[in-house]
């Protein structure tokens, strides 16, 4: 067995100090000096654990997340549509639920079989974690080498190999709700693109825009390509999580997470894990049209939801239902000087600018410029 603490202590030698991840039982033990040792976040799914740490990487901090093998699966949307184009490394530990004869629960047969041919698939250089402690402190190296390199690498790790950590430092913690302000009258229904112009024009020195997946990223670009922005391709839904990690490791920088009714539908749990973290420096923003409108228009579940109830319980400090574009800049500047994690909530009307391109920047430079902005501007 691995003496876990050791182990960790080697890894925070090499600057992983941030964790991100959703529980398993081959790695509790991992995951309990995480908790009593380092920086760890908690995700309500392995999707966004990897987005975590994307930001978290944004931010200039090395990154671990972990996974049971079924979770792979949910991970495999950020691996290769999200740290793939933007070429954002991670360092994964993924475990062997399911090997063969070590009599484990049916449910994890076919993924015991088929992990590491995923990891191949999609491109994720791996090794068998070493349960000696020289070999596996060598293997960190080599792994290592392949995220200055900013490509992922992951461990699979097999049943026993870390022996007990106890977990020592953990409280419950409980967030509350503390404004919440519901609609009260008629919507203006702004287009995307003037929503986008009003929110582009608080940007400062110290303010990062992170516009999610489609057009939204696409109208941004065209409103002003700047160094402050980033443009999701792909990973709808993680751009929450994106926000959570960057906003955790840069606490001066201000984050502005512009969200889609598409994309918070498909990562709500995002909303828990965000709240729970708590952090003041940033703002999210969900600009609801009710329709996937990059793929033709086809309706969202959007309009039986109440997004501002739904934050405001997952406990974001401030949740408010915003009704026209004056509301949305009085709201952006109130949050710039007095901070707290703040959920707005704004109908828009369907439809895009017309005859809108794609950003002629690709995600690396993005990710290039963005990553030298927020660790050295």
């Amino acid at each position: 067995m691995l003496k876990t603490r050791s182990f960790g202590k080697q890894l925070k030698s090499l600057g992983y100090d941030f964790y991100s991840g959703v529980p398993c039982s081959f790695l509790k033990y991992l995951i309990n000096y995480a908790i009593n040792s380092c920086e760890y976040i908690a995700a309500a799914n392995e999707g966004d654990a990897v987005a975590v740490a994307a930001g978290a990487y944004l931010g200039g901090r090395k990154s671990v997340v972990l996974m049971q093998n079924s979770g792979l699966t949910n991970a495999v949307s950020p691996l290769t549509s999200l740290n793939f184009p933007f070429r954002i490394p991670v360092l994964g530990f993924v475990s062997l639920r399911g090997e063969e004869d070590i009599g484990d629960e049916p449910q994890h047969e076919l993924m015991g079989q088929i992990t590491t041919d995923m990891l191949d698939v999609i491109r994720v250089k791996w090794e068998f974690l070493s349960s000696d402690q020289d070999e596996a402190f060598e293997q960190l190296k080599r792994a290592d080498e392949q995220i200055n390199n900013e490509k992922p690498f992951f461990f699979v790790v097999k049943k026993g190999t870390f022996e007990e950590e106890k977990l020592t430092n953990q409280g419950e913690i409980t967030r509350q709700n503390v404004l919440k302000i519901e609609k009260s009258k008629s919507d203006e229904l702004p287009t995307r693109l003037s929503a986008l112009t009003a929110i582009s024009k608080y940007k400062d020195e110290k303010t990062v825009l992170l516009a999610t997946t489609g057009k939204s990223g696409r109208e941004l670009y065209e409103i002003e390509d700047t160094e402050h922005n980033l443009y999701m391709v792909g990973s709808l839904g993680c751009i929450g999580s994106v926000g959570l990690g960057i906003s955790l490791v840069k606490k001066d920088n201000k984050v502005i997470v512009i969200d889609g009714d598409g994309s918070l539908l498909m990562r709500m749990g995002s909303l828990a894990t965000n709240a729970n973290y708590n952090p003041p420096n940033m703002l999210h923003i969900l600009l609801d049209n009710h329709c996937h409108d990059s793929t033709g228009g086809q309706s969202t579940v959007s309009g039986n939801v109440d997004f501002v109830s739904v934050a405001a319980s997952c406990g974001y400090e401030n949740s408010i239902y915003i009704h026209n574009l004056d509301e949305l800049q009085a709201n952006i500047s109130k949050w710039k000087e007095n901070q707290g994690l703040t959920f707005l909530y704004m109908n828009i009307r369907k439809g895009s600018k017309k005859n809108l391109g794609r950003p002629k920047i690709t995600p690396f430079q993005v990710k290039e410029r963005l990553k030298e902005y927020i660790v050295n501007g």
